[in-house]
């Protein structure tokens, strides 16, 4: 029975030694190994990033930007985060026998000294599951992933799916009397 107590006592022991461990030597966490990935790959900026919300709650949202490479190895953007949003996909708007569809891309190559541009009609991130913090005239942040794991990271201006921070209209340029 003293061996059973005495057992029993060291297991507990163990955890409770330690608690006493500093902060410093702590085994890192999940998301601290996460956030500790590279960021910010060398050579390589996100700019222009910019979220257009859905037309009506449910549907996806897309997001632009641009990227470019200064210098160095090539590299592809293998995905797309952003803050606030479920799930992301990258897109390219094609035209065949001249209707457009979208097709799902795996990769986007980005090459030294040259910019890829995510816009409308071409290359875009599809977002799905939006969350409602998001608000047209705030921002969130995108991440690109690298296809050597490395990321980039940039603030995105939210915007409403008519194009304006509030989601108003402009028909400043337009006759309204025949209406």
């Amino acid at each position: 029975m003293r061996k059973l107590v005495l057992a029993g006592l060291s297991a507990l022991a163990l955890p409770l030694a330690s608690c006493g461990q500093s902060a410093d030597e702590a085994a890192p966490t999940p998301a601290a190994t996460i956030d500790a990935a590279p960021q910010n790959a060398p050579g390589i900026n996100v700019t222009d990033a910019m979220i257009r919300l859905p037309a009506a709650p449910g549907r996806p949202g897309v997001a632009y930007f641009t990227v470019t490479q200064g210098g160095g190895a090539p590299h592809s953007i293998a995905a797309a985060y952003v803050e606030g949003v479920g799930r992301t996909e990258m897109h390219e708007t094609v035209t065949e026998n001249g209707v457009s569809k979208m097709q799902p891309v795996k990769a986007v190559p980005i090459e030294s000294g040259k910019t890829v541009q995510f816009k409308a009609g071409g290359l875009h991130v599809m977002l799905f599951e939006v969350a409602d913090t998001l608000k047209a005239g705030a921002t969130t942040e995108i991440t690109l992933t690298l296809d050597n794991g490395d990321k980039i990271s940039a603030p995105a201006k939210i915007e409403s799916i008519g194009g304006g921070l509030g989601g108003e209209m402009d028909h400043s340029g337009h006759d309204m009397s025949e209406m």
